[in-house]
């Protein structure tokens, strides 16, 4: 009898336990990342078994079938990061001597999963990808530039003639006198992506805006933090380049198929996809061939998105609420940089 009741109060307690505790990774908390390199459950609870790593499993999914990988310096070198970033530490470029080779290596040790999943040649092409989308957003190339426009990656740290960008968000309110214009690699703006990014990457990024311009590793973090994390109804980009995400019936309606175009729409979509050619996709895809070719590995197909819809647009007029507030917690990023100098 005793057994039973010490059984019975310790099942109590465990489920309490359990549904009194908020999530706690993923989509349900704020894109958090589960300790030690753990899986994070689709319902957005930490974990090493295959529930949690399989299918649905939001990030550092490696446990479940990841692939080979071993440390990102074995696939991008000092040398080729140098080759592939080749005038960031030009005297004209505003983030001379900040985005380091050993800033972005520490920084991607955070992410278990980043350059991990796949065989080699995706492992590379993802670090292809992520280094163009993020050139792109720090580009200080121009057509007839020494050694071609998509050798000035990285070259500016901050948004040019920058507003507050400040918004009402009774999670993530705005910290007197500070601004979040775009800072970094990805060049992370708006308070509450400041305050979701920070909460992930364990870094008060609300109150101290400026960790993303001043440390090089916390800048690279924000960046990864953003590839790596899924906001729906957009797959996160780390998906996308290796070959985890399987567009649903609606994305192919869409035009929205694997391959590099499906990233610059998960960026940056709502000014730049579904509408033609474009000169910045072009840019972006200019900065992902060069990279791909440096690192020795293909570029897979449906590298634009120029007939693929946004992501959210397909939705019907139940769902604006949830495009609204979705747009709120990732809004689309404009090339700040390359835009306003």
């Amino acid at each position: 009898m005793w057994c039973f009741l010490l059984a019975f109060v310790s099942l109590l307690l465990l489920s309490s336990t359990q549904g009194g505790t908020a999530e706690q990774c993923g989509t349900q908390a704020g894109g958090a990342l589960c300790p030690g390199g753990q899986c994070c459950s689709k319902y957005g609870w930490c974990g090493t078994a295959p529930d949690y790593c399989s299918t649905g499993c939001q990030s550092q999914c490696g446990s479940g079938g990841g692939g080979g990988g071993g440390d990102i310096g074995s696939l991008v070198s000092r040398n080729t990061f140098n080759q592939i970033l080749k005038h960031r530490n030009d005297g004209g470029c505003p983030a001379k001597g900040f985005y380091t080779y050993d800033a972005f290596i520490a920084a991607a040790k955070s992410f278990p999963n980043f350059a991990k999943t796949g065989d080699a040649a995706t492992q590379k092409r993802e670090i292809a990808a992520f280094l163009a989308q993020t050139s792109h957003e720090t580009t200080g190339g121009w057509a007839s530039a020494p050694d071609g426009p998509y050798s000035w990656g990285y070259c500016y740290l901050k948004e040019q003639n920058p507003g507050s960008y400040c918004a009402w968000d009774p999670n993530y309110p705005c910290a007197a006198g500070k601004q979040y214009y775009g800072r970094g690699p990805i060049q992370l703006s708006w308070n509450y992506n400041y305050g979701q990014c920070g909460k992930a990457i364990g870094a008060d990024l609300l109150n101290n805006p400026d960790l993303v311009a001043t440390d090089p590793v916390i800048s690279f973090k924000t960046a990864l933090w953003f590839w790596m994390t899924p906001q729906s109804p957009k797959p996160s980009c780390h998906d996308v380049i290796t070959g985890r995400w399987n567009p649903s019936g609606a994305d192919k309606s869409a035009g929205r198929v694997p391959g590099y175009g499906v990233t610059t729409n998960i960026i940056n979509g709502g000014l730049e996809c579904g509408k033609g050619w474009n000169a910045k996709v072009e840019d972006r895809i200019g900065f992902y061939k060069r990279y791909c070719d440096l690192l020795g590995v293909g570029y897979g197909n449906n590298l634009d998105c120029y007939n693929q819809k946004p992501f959210g647009s397909d939705l019907n007029v139940v769902g604006v609420t949830t495009v609204v507030t979705l747009i709120h917690v990732m809004p689309s990023y404009k090339n700040n940089c390359n835009s306003e100098k």
